[in-house]
């Protein structure tokens, strides 16, 4: 019973209400034209003539769904209203406009909601407004409405309150009906066809792409410099009193990799707040100089292996090299024992291979211990994640008993 009636209460059944009732009144301005043809046929007979001024203005209201900007009205105001959780139209997808089945739902809707809007109107109203004449009759008297040639008399007394009480009832569930009717339609006719979801679903995995992308931008970018700026901190503060021209030296590569990092930082949060960021870095092997110089100056010692026309090699192929031996140089310094890393890059024809080696044990030289590196274990993943997008070839593992290797062979084809 109160379950029943919990609909009846609710306000937004009465905002679904207005959204019909806005609707029947909006086409108002339609009927004069729709009226035309009858007056210009005024032989016909009248059940006829009505007949065709509903066709005409149906078919009015309906041509008026076929703007563009009419579906994404119809939409916003669907979902504050009968607040049915309805996408946007996709740019490019099909609506209302483009060609096809799809082109006639919102003309559908549109008629309908017209339909329904009316309906509700004049029933709700009639129920309403017998609701409020009937009691005046209390003391005596009767009361005689007419509607259609179908008279309904109700006598004086209390029996008037009990039909108008029924009357203010019906016309209160007649606009839950109403509320629903709308409802039950939006999702079908509102909501997105079949081409809109396919559209959808790529947008979603688009976003996901370059979510996933501006992550590992992060990771391989920012956690390198912080890497590089912890192992250089640990140094500077263990020869700070006994060579202070090799602690400022420290600082100074800190404050160069830092500045690096906030580069890649604003790039990527301008991305994300999806603006166009003051600056872009694209590292590629040509930074890659500058990549071992700050580990140098973080204290470590590389052994790099050039061969090949590196300058040559551009696009995709140059940065996605940059960022795996960027990756692979931070694992060494979180997780190596220091002493040398050997860093190989050769360019062929046909692809580039690198190789990154470094010791693994017990640290010996200055600096934190690895155990002190938080680690998400998305690194390696990352990384070959990033290798098989790019039909790549990825290996990691122990070589030997004292090292560790990570192999990477990019073909040619992977160049943008």
């Amino acid at each position: 019973m109160i379950r029943g009636i919990r609909p009846l209460l609710r306000g937004s059944t009465y905002a679904g209400v207005l959204f019909a009732y806005c609707g029947a009144l909006a086409s108002l301005p339609l009927l004069p034209f729709a009226l035309l043809p009858a007056l210009s046929w005024r032989s016909a007979p009248e059940s006829v003539q009505l007949v065709l001024v509903l066709l005409v203005w149906a078919a009015l209201v309906g041509a008026v769904g076929l703007a563009r900007p009419v579906r994404r009205a119809l939409i916003v105001s669907a979902r504050r209203l009968l607040r049915v959780p309805l996408p946007d139209p996709v740019a490019g997808g099909r609506t209302s406009g483009s060609p096809g089945p799809d082109r006639w739902r919102t003309p559908l809707w549109l008629v309908l909601h017209v339909a329904v809007g009316w309906a509700g109107a004049l029933t709700s109203g009639l129920l309403f407004v017998m609701g409020l004449v009937l009691p005046g009759n209390w003391l005596g008297g009767a009361a005689r409405m007419s509607l259609f040639g179908t008279s309904v008399r109700v006598s004086g007394g209390w029996s008037s309150w009990v039909v108008a009480a029924a009357c203010v009832l019906l016309a209160a569930a007649v606009c839950v009906l109403v509320t629903k009717s709308l409802r039950c339609l939006a999702p079908r006719l509102l909501g997105p066809s079949a081409a809109e979801r396919l559209a959808l679903a790529a947008e979603r995995e688009l976003l996901l792409a370059e979510r996933n992308r501006i992550a590992h931008e992060l990771h391989d970018s920012i956690g390198h410099t912080l890497t590089a700026a912890t192992i250089q901190a640990a140094v500077a503060g263990e020869v700070l009193s006994a060579d202070p021209a090799a602690a400022r030296a420290a600082m100074r590569s800190i404050e160069e990799s830092t500045r690096a990092a906030l580069e890649d930082l604003d790039y990527v949060l301008g991305v994300l707040r999806e603006e166009q960021s003051a600056t872009a870095p694209a590292r590629t092997l040509a930074d890659l100089p500058e990549l071992l110089d700050r580990l140098r100056h973080a204290g470590a010692v590389v052994e790099p292996e050039l061969s090949g026309a590196l300058a040559q090699v551009q696009g995709t192929l140059s940065r996605a090299a940059y960022r795996i031996l960027q990756e692979g140089l931070t694992n060494a310094l979180r997780h190596g024992a220091g002493g040398p890393i050997e860093v190989r890059v050769a360019a062929g024809p046909d692809g580039l291979d690198l190789t990154v080696v470094n010791r693994t044990g017990a640290r010996t030289d200055p600096g934190p211990d690895p155990g002190t590196f938080p680690t998400s274990g998305h690194g390696l993943p990352g990384l070959a994640e990033r290798v098989r997008l790019l039909h790549g070839d990825f290996r990691s593992g122990p070589d030997g008993t004292r090292h560790w290797r990570l192999a990477v062979r990019l073909p040619a084809r992977a160049s943008a």
